[in-house]
């Protein structure tokens, strides 16, 4: 690990280690060269290591040893997704061409970081159809579909089924399914080795899946998603040669009246009011997780509460141990070793489930091991991952829901004019997060941290349902936000949106430099030695910028969206650089796929792709209380698919239903004729009259954007 050149800067003494009242369990074991040491002796020899052969020595020296090969989804497991290849560098970067396509044949998005192992390229597809194929060409050497089940797609609470990557260790390569699901195939062939249910209940769950699992000590761990599904989210570990559950650990306390899972969870009950339980409390792990071989640690970020609103989710108050932090637990055994919680009391979907890097920084004149995150809360975290120990907190984004960080209590300072338990209003981050799933890269040398950066609003406000009784039930057809987030006719102007990549000095807060993208949604970051910073956006711009000043060096029209991460890799002396394509935003019909460039190369797209415009709907044949009715109709049933108001940037937009969709509408809404690309029937959630009311409101939308295009299409339920 290298240690940044930036020159010493002040730490306020006070500090603390926890948001919260109870114990702290602090257990550090081996050093990242003992740990290395420890393992290599059991494992296979490098001379003698079988193809593609995945342990934990060789991704502990792979930073030094094969910094062409991306052998753990950040790379390494400091997770800095930074390259020191330099082929393809500010010089060079100008004669970048497309090398290989390969085309999925799914309109999903795509958001997984592919592995290169050996020559060989491992990544899954939006179903968790995982690809092995020869990094060199493109071409297919297997391909394992783990039968999703399709029907799993209505507890997605942003846009349909998303994976994020594989995870490969001692000759298996291992994924989750969207239906929650793990599986191991072996690396060679695809077969099958195990599959096994990661969720806690006997029967079919609103459980999901979007992250990619890690593996280290002979263990399996995985997350789940969607919250907002009324589940309770925990952290699992499996055994990674058999498949067994070795270990648990619960972030939300269940029913007091059973026994408690582990210790931790006695204190975190303390910190939650009324019947949480019953609401399900949230907390899922649906992203990052960090093997820290230093401290022999297990390192992940912690989800948003569920129902979003804190009045509603735990009345009397609390901070609701342990939403929104990061955390840390022993990867043998599960138990916690520290926490550090970034929104105390989350009232607004600020989970701190974003990417972790792991690196050691002067400060104060002393070399610290410390993690860098910018959560979804606007504010950029350094702690010492030691202890957790917070170091910094500075703002990356635009935000009013706090003014600061207090450091002597490591504590937001809420701004109560924010509030929205009485009145409703814009708040900013937006639930996307000023920050969300979409990788950040650092560069060690610099010091600097590369973040891309959503700048957009979401209007907050409590169902007017729950102002008038008090009472709140869970929406039985789907995703149960606990918010109503159509702004009131009489709301101020949403203020304006805009993404980033920005280039953040972690420990004063600068903002080096910062390029305006094309949209507020961003793509993952991959910054190299050769001096460059890769980055792509929903309009499918990807791009190279000059890490000194963030000046453009390269930009390529992938014709489609590439929010996913991109990677660099190297065989036989090439540098390639490769990223997932998915569905096209705000053009015509795509399918996702694979591409690779490599300098000089010159491939071509296979077809060029038009900007897509709202086709004329039918007429309305309905009046305005219908369509009303129609709009809360769709609410309860289609908007954690389908986009608040209609407006969908991953899944189908429904302003966007050709005539034929409209006369198959009750086919596929209630007849299931769609299933097969996950679209099941809902006859048991809304009547054909419902269905066609729903139809109704879609039609006044369509309308009303033909007619006068709205300024920002940026109001969406949670991203994970």
């Amino acid at each position: 690990m290298k240690t940044s050149r930036l020159p010493a800067r002040t730490v306020d003494a006070a500090r603390v280690l926890f948001c919260f009242s109870t114990v702290a369990f602090l257990a550090h074991t081996a050093s990242a060269e003992d740990a290395a040491e420890g393992v290599a002796s059991a494992e296979p020899a490098e001379q003698t290591r079988p193809a593609g052969w995945v342990d934990e020595a060789r991704v502990i020296a792979a930073g030094q040893a094969e910094p062409g090969s991306w052998l753990a989804h950040g790379q390494t497991y400091d997770e800095l997704r930074f390259s020191t290849l330099t082929e393809i560098n500010r010089d060079t970067v100008d004669s970048l061409g497309l090398a290989w396509v390969k085309n999925l044949n799914i309109p999903h998005r795509l958001q997984a970081t592919p592995l290169v192992i050996d020559g060989v390229m491992y990544f899954t597809d939006s179903w968790s159809v995982a690809y092995a194929v020869d990094a060199r060409t493109g071409e297919e050497i297997w391909r394992f579909d783990p039968e999703t089940d399709r029907g799993s797609a209505r507890y997605s609470c942003c846009g349909g089924p998303a994976n994020r990557g594989v995870a490969a260790y001692k000759g298996k390569l291992y994924f989750a399914t969207f239906d929650a699901r793990l599986v191991a195939v072996d690396q060679a062939t695809g077969e099958r080795i195990w599959d096994v249910d990661t969720t806690h209940y006997p029967t079919h769950s609103p459980y999901t899946i979007t992250g990619a699992p890690r593996v280290v000590h002979g263990k399996v761990f995985i997350g789940q998603s969607s919250s907002e599904f009324g589940i309770r989210g925990h952290l699992s570990a499996y055994d990674a040669e058999t498949g067994e559950l070795a270990w648990r650990f619960f972030v939300v306390p269940g029913d007091p009246a059973e026994p408690f899972e582990h210790p931790e969870l006695e204190e975190a009950a303390k910190t939650w009011g009324g019947e949480w339980w019953k609401l399900g409390g949230g907390g899922t792990v649906w992203h990052s997780i960090v093997y820290d071989a230093k401290f022999d640690q297990l390192i992940f970020g912690t989800g948003n509460g569920a129902p979003w609103p804190r009045k509603i989710r735990s009345p009397g108050g609390g901070d609701n141990l342990f939403l929104g932090g990061v955390m840390s637990v022993n990867p043998n055994t599960g138990r916690m070793n520290w926490f550090y919680q970034m929104t105390p009391a989350d009232n607004w979907d600020f989970n701190a489930c974003q990417d972790i890097a792991l690196l050691d920084m002067e400060i104060d004149g002393k070399v610290r091991s410390v993690l860098l995150q910018g959560p979804k809360n606007g504010f950029f975290y350094v702690l010492d991952r030691e202890n957790g120990e917070l170091l910094r907190a500075n703002p990356y984004v635009r935000l009013n829901w706090a003014t600061h960080i207090d450091m002597a209590t490591g504590r937001p300072v809420e701004d109560p004019e924010m509030a929205y338990d009485e009145k409703a209003q814009w708040v900013l981050p937006s639930n996307a997060g000023g920050h969300s799933w979409q990788a950040m890269a650092v560069d060690p040398d610099r010091g600097i941290a590369y973040l891309p950066v959503q700048d957009m609003s979401a209007w907050y406000g409590l169902p007017q349902s729950f102002l008038d009784t008090g009472e709140y039930e869970l929406n039985p057809n789907g995703i149960s936000l606990g918010v109503d987030m159509r702004p009131a006719e009489d709301a101020p102007p949403q203020p304006e949106a805009a993404g980033y990549l920005k280039a953040i000095d972690p420990l004063t807060g600068e903002v080096v430099w910062s390029v305006e993208r094309a949209t507020p949604y961003n793509g993952g970051t991959l910054a190299t030695a050769g001096g460059l910073v890769f980055h792509g956006d929903a309009a499918g711009q990807l791009a190279a910028y000059d890490a000194d000043d963030g000046s453009t060096r390269w930009e390529y029209d992938t014709q489609g969206s590439t929010p996913a991460s991109p990677i660099t890799y190297e065989i036989e002396g090439e540098q390639y650089l490769a990223v997932l394509v998915g569905r096209a935003w705000r053009r015509e019909e795509s399918d996702g796929r694979m591409m690779v460039f490599k300098l000089g190369a010159e491939g071509e797209m296979t077809r060029e792709l038009g900007e897509a415009e709202i086709p004329q709907p039918p007429p309305l044949t309905v009046g305005e209380e219908d369509v009303a009715r129609g709009e809360a109709l769709y609410n309860r049933t289609c908007v954690g698919c389908h986009g608040i108001g209609g407006v969908a940037t991953i899944n189908a937009d429904l302003r966007m239903m050709s005539e034929e969709t409209h006369e198959r509408f009750q086919d596929i809404v209630r007849g299931g004729v769609l299933a097969d690309k996950g679209m099941l029937s809902f006859a048991a959630a809304v009547t054909e009259d419902e269905a066609e009311l729903i139809r109704q409101y879609v039609i006044s939308q369509a309308l009303k954007a033909r007619a006068a295009p709205p300024a920002q299409d940026n109001r969406r339920p949670g991203r994970d």
